[in-house]
């Protein structure tokens, strides 16, 4: 079952040509790898220059095996053609998985490389994995306190309705480091 997410292009700093300002005209392509969808793209930012603003969504699919989310900054050139500013490859573990809750909205910025593999640029992006179905194992353990939805491990086994919430710690390595 793939995976749903919202990735929110915001925009894209100190891009250039050459050691020189890109003057305009750049657009955005993200694709997931291990999918065989078309790169999703965003609109062209014609006044920006080399600190173009998109700030458009894009919603995609990821596979569960897939390991990156590619970004490719790319302006147009004198032709029907385009270049390559620079690209991202962002590990999908970076917002699926760990301590990151579904539906919520991370900020992330990342370094840009062109295809000298030379820095050029930062992407500022804002990513949110999309709820998934209810009968899900992140929602199995969820139960209301007065009315308010609340995910942990149940403290009693006497029908009580109170929840344990938290980050797990072993009890071996605190007593080991003492």
């Amino acid at each position: 079952m793939p995976m749903i997410i919202e990735i929110t292009i915001i925009s894209a700093e100190n891009l250039q040509e050459n050691k020189k300002a890109i003057k305009g005209n750049t657009f955005v392509t993200v694709q997931c790898d291990g999918s065989n969808d078309e790169a999703s793209s965003t609109k062209l930012d014609s006044e920006g220059g080399s600190y173009p603003t998109w700030n458009e969504k894009l919603v995609m699919e990821v596979a569960m095996h897939a390991r990156f989310v590619t970004i490719d900054v790319r302006y147009k050139t004198r032709g029907n053609g385009s270049c390559s500013a620079g690209v991202a490859r962002i590990p999908v573990s970076d917002f699926i998985g760990g301590y990151v809750h579904e539906n919520q909205l991370q900020f992330l910025s990342y370094r840009l490389w062109d295809n000298r593999v030379r820095r050029n640029g930062v992407v500022n992006i804002s990513v949110k994995l999309k709820l998934s179905q209810p009968n899900s194992c992140s929602n199995s353990m969820s139960s209301m306190v007065n009315g308010v939805p609340v995910t942990g491990v149940p403290m009693a086994v006497n029908g009580s309705n109170r929840v344990v919430t938290g980050i797990p710690a072993l009890w071996l390595n605190y007593q080991s480091s003492l």
